[in-house]
């Protein structure tokens, strides 16, 4: 179970369940382990909130405190995309500084008859720079989607996992997984490490600072100051710069009000999968520019140099895992549960 809240430290919300999960599913699920037994039936509403918490990421973030567009580093935590409580993408820059920033993400989750596959999406308002040679934009969404295949436990084995950079996708495999390189050739070892909230092995990603580009650690990894960020059923907000224990709560892009459901909000996106970022405030003061409408939600994300297209991470992660990775026990491709 998550550890009580520091004292010193803001949380805000809950995840839909507790990490409650048992000493059968930790054994289970550890990545590399393989098991015979039917796989499970469809997950229920309740159970698909628990897999997600299963195997959300230890996630560090690595912060930058230089120039006034850092905010002391502010501009380098985690936040929900309303944080400042309203659906306007548009005023984001100008409020990073006036809203505390609860760290949270988004997920879903789509099943076939043979896996399932969780995309995270880890959210900042503001995508900054110090630097004369690099743009600035209002909104950033960059994350990952992890593979899991069935083996009949609750929470399945931890197969495969593709990130987010920028325009660019990355993907791992873990210790001991059977998948290989498929079109696309594996970057790295997808890392995992003991979440001291639940006690149970999660896999590790990074994100840099001021860009956000996202990659398993340590593809990208804290440099100086930097957040630990653990799936522990709260959103937190850093102490400081360099707080290296605080949780971040999940929530599910599918939900009724969610992220999916304000798809067509012309204030919150700009075009179908970006979202709505304009020039005001700052921007462009730390970097040569401040580019317009320049952040993607998951079904807008594409690498352009690879297949299968624009959102497919998200939307068909089966497809798309078949693409990058070869994979050679069964991959059914028909969606059982596919909100997108």
């Amino acid at each position: 179970m998550p550890a009580p809240a520091r004292t010193l430290k803001l949380a805000m919300g809950t995840t839909a369940a507790a990490v409650a999960l048992g000493v059968t599913a930790a054994g289970s699920a550890a990545a590399g382990t393989t098991a015979t037994a039917p796989a499970p039936a469809e997950l229920s509403a309740a159970s698909t909130a628990d897999l997600a918490q299963r195997w959300a990421p230890i996630h560090y973030q690595d912060v930058d405190q230089t120039g006034t567009n850092a905010l002391g580093g502010r501009s380098d935590y985690l936040a929900a995309y309303d944080f400042d409580g309203d659906l306007d993408a548009r005023n984001n820059w100008e409020n990073t500084g006036n809203h505390a920033l609860a760290a949270t993400a988004y997920y879903s989750v789509l099943e076939t008859g043979t896996h399932w596959f969780v995309t995270y999406m880890f959210f900042h308002p503001r995508d900054w720079s110090d630097s004369i040679f690099d743009t600035e934009h209002e909104n950033d969404a960059e994350g990952v989607m992890v593979a899991v295949q069935k083996d009949g436990s609750a929470y399945g084995v931890l197969r495969g996992a593709v990130t987010v950079a920028h325009t660019d996708f990355f993907s791992y495999t873990p210790a001991g997984s059977t998948w290989g390189a498929g079109a696309e050739s594996i970057d790295g070892t997808l890392q995992t490490a003991t979440n001291p909230h639940d006690g149970l092995a999660h896999p590790v990603t990074a994100q840099e600072a001021k860009g956000h580009g996202l990659k398993a650690r340590p593809g990208y990894d804290i440099r100086g100051d930097g957040v630990i960020y653990y799936p522990a059923g709260r959103a937190e907000v850093p102490e400081h710069p360099d707080d290296r224990d605080v949780s971040y709560r999940l929530v599910d892009m599918q939900a009724a009000g969610g992220l999916w459901s304000q798809r067509a909000s012309t204030s919150l996106f700009a075009s179908h999968g970006t979202f709505a970022g304009d020039g005001g405030g700052s921007c462009g003061d730390g970097g040569i520019s401040c580019s317009q409408n320049s952040a993607n939600a998951p079904w807008g994300w594409d690498d352009g140099n690879d297949g299968p297209g624009r959102g497919a991470l998200a939307t068909d992660p089966a497809g798309l895992a078949a693409n990058y990775f070869r994979i050679p026990e069964a991959l059914d491709r028909a969606y059982v549960n596919n909100p997108y």
